[in-house]
């Protein structure tokens, strides 16, 4: 099995594509052991410096310290997503995510079908993903995940992109924020 690696516009972040499916329930974010049962997530949280884990359907991003250097993680990243699959595993995460909110209003479903639609691919192509959690009053409130959090680029790509594009479409969408 060959895992590819990709860099993202985090430099404390790494894109980890292992050609095979990763969740099997969309994404699910990890940054601290006891947060999942799952002996790969473990293993690669307790490799010193890595700070967490997100995964997506087929890739999983990892975030370190900055003052850990890629190449004393990456090898063993690799090395233990090659070991997990080759002992036949199927995907990495078998965990249902929960919905957020039910009752949703128009408001918020049409933005969330931007998200979906029009943002989450280019975020996940950098590794990472974007969640809706609330509309009021005008501001967009939404949680950035994988690469996306703590990226140096993130705020521009919130404000230059993400509100740009939920303001053109939804004239009510006034700024963009995260949490």
């Amino acid at each position: 099995m060959f895992v590819q690696t990709q860099n993202t516009p985090n430099p404390n972040s790494l894109k980890f594509v292992p050609g095979k499916k990763v969740s099997n329930s969309g994404s699910f974010e990890v940054t601290s052991k006891d947060q999942v049962r799952n002996d790969l997530i473990r293993n690669i949280l307790s490799i010193n410096g890595v700070t967490g884990v997100f995964l997506d359907e087929d890739f999983l991003s990892v975030n370190k310290k900055e003052n850990v250097n890629w190449e004393d993680v990456k090898h063993i990243v690799i090395s233990l997503i090659n070991d997990f699959y080759s002992e036949g595993n199927e995907f990495i995460i078998d965990k249902k995510v929960e919905n957020q909110k039910i009752d949703l209003n128009e408001i918020e479903k049409k933005i969330i079908k931007i998200l979906d639609t029009k943002i989450k691919p280019a975020v996940a192509r950098d590794g990472g993903d974007i969640k809706f959690k609330e509309f009021k009053d005008g501001v967009v409130t939404v949680q950035l995940q994988g690469s996306c959090s703590g990226c140096p680029s993130s705020t521009m790509t919130l404000k230059q992109g993400v509100q740009n594009i939920l303001r053109h479409y939804i004239p009510d969408v006034k700024e963009v924020i995260a949490v």
